[in-house]
């Protein structure tokens, strides 16, 4: 069985994890495999788009408690290997950003600590109602630190600590409210409302949609005055891209761009 699903439609390519049995953990292959096919999407400009799901009951439950607990044998009771495996698991994440396709989670059942770290890194997100999302490892003496950190990149700090403090799930409808997934499927269209919202994106230039989420995720850590500077650049970049200057010109002229990215 492969850990890791892909199937392309069109401009929109769909990863599957697929190792429903363990509710597709973050175990170390599973990090491995999103991490090729991160490393391979980063190269293929005709897909526009990433859709990120689970099989089974559950998106993801985060790492792997039963292979952590297997590291813990190592002579240094585990330190060389926790350091490794986190850190894998950052660059994974963080790979995210990076690529230049936005990537939508598309999350049913429960995504928890790792799993809720997880679609917190994606660029947008689609649950299917009754959906529940936690950082619990404080219910098992392991706080969620790395989550954390996208967590609260996600939504207020004080609601992201309450999370992250006391093991709290919230609901699909507060995770709407306080901006950790974009909106709520009913049962039986998630596939169908993420593969609508990934299609919107993937029609449009993927060169601008490029140079825009990167200059999304930068001018956010920027001050004011630095991030109008920065910006400013980027529409100037993006202003003398000939395929931008078709699609003006088509807007005004009432027809379809004739893109060639």
């Amino acid at each position: 069985m492969t850990i890791l699903e892909r199937t392309d439609t069109n401009a929109v390519a769909h990863l599957r994890l697929n190792s429903p049995e363990r509710l597709n953990a973050l175990s170390d292959e599973m990090i491995a495999a999103l991490q090729a096919e991160f490393d391979t999407l980063k190269q293929q400009g005709h897909i526009r788009a990433v859709i990120l799901s689970g099989a089974g009951k559950a998106f993801c439950a985060g790492h792997d408690l039963k292979q952590m607990t297997q590291g813990r044998q190592a002579e240094d009771g585990g330190k060389a290997y926790f350091a490794d495996l986190f850190a894998r698991c950052a660059r994974m994440m963080t790979s995210i950003r990076d690529l230049p396709q936005p990537v939508i989670a598309q999350v049913h059942g429960i995504a928890t600590a790792a799993g809720c770290q997880l679609v917190a890194s994606c660029d947008m997100a689609v649950a299917e109602a009754g959906t529940k999302f936690g950082v619990n490892g404080v219910n098992i003496g392991l706080f969620c630190s790395t989550p954390m950190v996208a967590l609260s990149r996600n939504i207020p700090r004080k609601k992201a600590f309450e999370m992250l403090s006391t093991g709290r799930f919230i609901p699909a409808e507060e995770a709407e409210r306080l901006g950790l997934i974009n909106r709520i499927a009913a049962p039986g269209t998630l596939e169908t409302e993420t593969a609508e919202l990934a299609q919107a994106v993937a029609a449009k230039l993927g060169a601008a949609v490029k140079i825009g989420k990167q200059a999304f995720y930068a001018q956010a850590e920027m001050g004011l005055d630095d991030a109008y500077a920065y910006t400013g650049e980027v529409m100037v970049e993006n202003m003398l891209y000939r395929d931008t200057e078709e699609g003006i010109a088509a807007f005004l002229e009432k027809r379809s761009p004739d893109w060639q990215q």
